[in-house]
């Protein structure tokens, strides 16, 4: 085995019953080449909706790639970057998430060198598809799903890259009791979202989802309501206007979709659910953005101590002194990384810097050339249910 750091996510933890790197995504969707301009199966960086121009995509050669790539700079701005891949309408949502497919997302993620931090995935499939449906959807998200989930764990176990996807609810039957129930699945790194600012879509606004996962720090729900509304001045679940749509049966089955408040103009998400289990440290893209810029931040700083010379004690482990100084090393990155920009759950003014780095001193360093870490990072937490209870105040009665 080669020398190598790894680090292991915890679970069970919680015990739950302005654009920067953090936000640098990648778009895979269906698409057209335009003569020798635009190829498929090819990586673009662009920082604009003119960045299309060049490239000789317009709405007319390109309707659906255009629609997100427009949809992601209005409600993120330009000048913010992302990556975008076009693929043939015969290439499934499946196909794209495939981590055995070389020419699928694979080939966008490998040529970023692992700086996307998250993945969007869309499908446009030839006028005349009829797919098979199943939980309401077409059957190949049910593939699609799983299949993003050995995707982003890929990149994270093996390449030190983590990421999560996000895959639009494709083909959409309108009727909610039929959609499967996210909350008994198991993907946290995968979300799905439902909705479009088209009446009628089989597909899903994920542009404007990744426009805004692209300028809000990690710690930050998508749903926010300070943030203000979206983009959007129209919103559609299928056929149905979101002011009409079961949107409460939506949410509770663990998908990104549009709500709206009462007194409150525009359109918002609902939550930022992942589709695994309520008890999932990692069931809402809070908790796994978070997780994962510190999974960066400690691997680069750990990987710095692979195969250095470390002195130890006659008994094989770790002088005291050292220990300390590693542990203080680590918490700095993460608090230099994170906490001095408010994404940790933190009070500097206490000394409480939100993260903890302990190890163990009785490891024997000599006998198994091992070394064990446990690093915790706190999260902040989200009113999701606030409950206000109002009356008259009398005095004098």
């Amino acid at each position: 085995m080669l020398p190598r750091v790894k680090i292991f996510f915890e679970n069970g933890n919680l015990g739950l019953v302005a654009p920067s790197p953090d936000g640098l995504l990648g778009i895979a969707c269906t698409g057209a080449a335009v003569s020798t301009t635009f190829a498929l199966a090819t990586p673009y960086f662009l920082t604009s909706l003119s960045g299309l121009t060049p490239l000789g995509v317009t709405e007319a050669n390109n309707a659906s790639l255009y629609k997100i790539v427009k949809e992601f700079y209005q409600q993120a701005g330009e000048g913010t970057e992302v990556y975008l891949m076009a693929f043939p309408d015969t290439v499934k949502h499946s196909d794209m998430v495939d981590i055995t497919n070389a020419n699928g997302a694979k080939k966008l993620v490998d040529a970023t060198n692992g700086k996307l931090r998250g993945l969007i995935v869309s499908r446009t499939p030839a006028v005349g598809y009829v797919g098979t449906t199943n939980n309401g959807i077409d059957a190949d998200i049910t593939l699609a799903r799983a299949n993003a989930q050995v995707f982003a764990e890929h990149y994270t176990n093996t390449k030190y890259a983590p990421l999560f996807v996000i895959i639009e609810a494709y083909g959409y039957n309108g009727n909610t009791v039929d959609l499967k129930d996210l909350t008994t699945e198991n993907y946290n790194r995968v979300s799905i979202m439902l909705g479009d600012t088209v009446v009628s879509s089989k597909q899903a606004a994920v542009g404007i989802l990744a426009g805004r996962l692209a300028i809000i720090p990690v710690q930050r729900n998508i749903g926010r309501v300070k943030d203000g509304a979206l983009t959007p001045i129209a919103a559609f679940v299928g056929a149905t206007p979101t002011e009409l749509a079961d949107v409460g049966a939506i949410h509770d089955k663990g998908y990104i979709t549009f709500r709206t408040f009462v007194n409150q103009s525009g359109y918002y998400f609902n939550d930022d659910f992942t589709a695994t289990l309520p008890t999932d440290d990692y069931s809402h893209l809070t908790a796994r953005r978070t997780i994962d810029k510190a999974f960066r931040i400690a691997y680069n700083n750990i990987l710095q101590n692979l195969l250095d010379e470390v002195p130890v004690n006659e008994d094989g482990t770790l002088p005291a002194t050292m220990v300390k100084a590693w542990q203080a090393d680590v918490e700095n990155a993460i608090v230099q990384g994170m906490t001095v920009n408010g994404e940790l759950s933190a009070d500097v003014t206490t000394g409480d810097n939100g993260v903890t780095c302990y190890i163990n001193t009785a490891q024997n360093l000599v006998a198994t050339s091992q070394l064990k870490i446990q690093l915790r990072v706190r999260p902040f937490g989200y009113p999701r249910y606030i409950d206000v209870y109002l009356g008259f105040q009398i005095t004098g009665a």
